[in-house]
């Protein structure tokens, strides 16, 4: 009974417009999505796109989905009524309606650890909860087919890069080059969608997306921010904002677990395999940073 009660209220919200997009979202010719597997720098990014275009106002946490509104938040009757070209945020694998994207990527050992912060931020783990049991799950695609994601981070990036690279319209930004070279990647930016990547507006971009803001502004806004409103105000949505924690983060046995499952993906697009890698640089601690 319960389950036929829970799929007469989720019809309802459908019926009625209250069913957030995602995958229902009717997708224009002139959209334009910044997409990337969960907890690769996709807000960062939407920071700094966003003050990139938008220069009348900083974005905050508390107007960034009026500028780039991510598709998992509101209904499609909502979507299709904000102006064009749309700037949106998706997290999808491979959509052949998808014409203009800006593909995030960014090293999966980086990224579980990230995503077991933000499981335990909202919820689904407990603080301490085993690494190593979190790495299982997180690779078999668990918290992804639970959030509507749908992918594990291998078929997602393997998605992307195999049907659209080097294609017109299609820009990679690794998020480790972002945070090497910010100016560099934003300016490929501009070049996309046709701004003239002034030192000044880079710079502006720059600064009001930086991580120390970032996390001032999460301070005060995380708890009214549809994303985090409701996930526990304790754990940060911006952490570390650092390339290579995995080193002292991931036990050997995720490592080596996460490179035997995506090692050929992760050279594809620019990572070394800790098997490859100098001493110095391998493999750090065994415990992870909670």
């Amino acid at each position: 009974m319960s389950k036929i009660l829970g799929a007469m209220r989720e019809a309802c919200r459908v019926l009625l417009g209250r069913k957030p997009a995602g995958r229902r979202l009717t997708v224009y010719a002139d959209d334009l999505f910044i997409v990337s597997y969960p907890r690769s720098g996709n807000t960062w990014t939407r920071f700094l796109i966003g003050n990139l275009l938008y220069e009348n106002e900083p974005v905050t946490f508390l107007n960034i989905e009026k500028y780039i509104p991510a598709i998992y938040l509101w209904p499609d009757r909502v979507m299709r009524s904000l102006p064009r070209p749309r700037v949106l945020k998706s997290h999808e694998c491979f959509d052949p309606r998808y014409k203009r994207v800006i593909y995030i990527v960014r090293d999966p050992r980086d990224v579980a650890v990230s995503y077991y912060h933000y499981a335990i931020k909202r919820n689904v783990i407990a603080d301490g909860y085993p690494i190593t049991e979190f790495i299982h799950r997180f690779m078999d695609g668990e918290f992804d087919l639970a959030w509507n994601w749908a992918a594990s981070w291998g078929d997602h990036v393997l998605s992307w890069m195999s049907l659209r690279q080097g294609r017109q319209n299609f820009l990679l930004l690794r998020y480790e080059d972002m945070l090497q070279d910010t100016e560099n990647e934003l300016r490929k930016v501009a070049h996309l969608v046709g701004i003239e990547p002034t030192p000044k507006r880079l710079r502006r971009a720059m600064e009001l997306s930086s991580a120390t803001r970032m996390r001032d502004l999460e301070k005060t806004q995380g708890k009214d921010w549809k994303l985090t409103k409701g996930t526990r105000q304790d754990k940060p949505f911006v952490r570390s904002a650092h390339a290579g924690d995995w080193r002292t983060a991931l036990p050997a046995s995720s490592v080596a677990e996460i490179e035997q499952a995506w090692g050929s993906i992760m050279k594809q697009v620019g990572y070394d395999l800790s098997t490859e890698l100098p001493v110095s640089q391998s493999v750090g601690s065994a415990t992870m940073k909670v």
